[in-house]
């Protein structure tokens, strides 16, 4: 009889809806999350009839159904981080909300402290259309306060902020006002920016800390990350796989500058190393995510 040699990874739980092409949602957060080392659990908030060449239909999980799930997993797992993506209704945000406002790793181990959440605001489609009421997107203002990171693209930022983004200057001050909302930190991604004084060959992401030298928020740290861009559209799930991978990386224990800037590098890689599936623009390939 072979001997019995599990491995203890730490865990970490996806909030966000399913994609049946694969591509994004909760089938890339846990691809990502698995690469990573980390062992994922997830609460499906709702479902969605999609492909490559877009989304047919989409069905929320009824909000009580969701607290269930996450009752369930907080209940057995010693969760470690914790990433919201897809939450498609005003009610189930404000049920997300009051679930992560209480994620604290001492459920399962005795620990005192909190586990991260890393709040991936999905909003606005590649399209350029608005995803949620809204009422919804108002609800997003209290689960932005209980976010360790907040980690929308230029569209997103400007639906948060109610400010135009469209340069990495403009991407630095919506990070600003998404601290001053309450938020630990902020990452604004620069795929859609126009780079302003910055090469078009590059990608900025713009990330802002509250830490920063004052301490209370009120002279927040400011990094920029500068990576090449690839040229193709093939980056469905991108947003997906990016949050994952920094929830990952905060679940492992590393600090919020680390797990970003690591995550952001290795994004490169995975868009690069795309999947070329289906009829319409592919997918990011997280698998690649966590490689050294």
């Amino acid at each position: 009889m072979s001997e019995y040699d599990p491995v203890d990874p730490p865990v970490a739980l996806t909030i966000a809806g399913s994609d049946s092409g694969g591509g994004a949602g909760i089938q890339a957060d846990l691809t990502a999350m698995t690469a990573h080392g980390v062992f994922g659990t997830s609460v499906v908030t709702a479902t969605t009839a999609q492909n490559t060449r877009g989304v047919e239909d989409v069905h929320p999980v009824p909000a009580d159904h969701v607290a269930s799930q996450y009752a369930a997993v907080a209940d057995d797992f010693a969760v470690e981080a914790v990433k919201t993506g897809m939450l498609a209704t005003a009610e189930i945000v404000e049920t997300v909300t009051e679930a992560v406002a209480d994620a604290d790793a001492s459920d399962a181990d005795a620990s005192d402290a909190d586990a991260p959440v890393v709040v991936d605001p999905v909003m606005v489609a590649a399209t350029g259309d608005r995803l949620l009421s809204p009422a919804a997107e108002d609800a997003y203002e209290d689960l932005i306060a209980a976010a360790t990171l907040v980690t929308p693209n230029a569209d997103e930022a400007a639906v948060l902020t109610g400010d135009p983004v469209e340069t990495p200057a403009d991407a630095e001050a919506a990070g600003r006002d998404l601290v001053a909302l309450g938020a630990d930190a902020a990452l604004v991604k620069g795929g859609h920016l126009d780079g302003g004084s910055v090469d078009g060959d590059v990608v900025v992401d713009t990330l802002v800390q509250a830490d920063g030298a004052g301490g209370d928020g009120t002279d927040p740290t400011v990094d920029r990350f500068e990576t090449p861009r690839i040229d193709t559209d093939a980056t469905h799930g991108s947003g997906c796989a990016l949050s994952s991978a920094i929830a990952a990386r905060l679940a492992r224990g590393q600090s919020i500058r680390g797990a970003v800037g690591a995550a952001v590098e290795e994004m490169t890689e995975a868009v690069r190393r795309g999947y070329d599936v289906g009829e319409g623009p592919g997918a990011v390939n997280p698998t690649v995510l966590g490689e050294e």
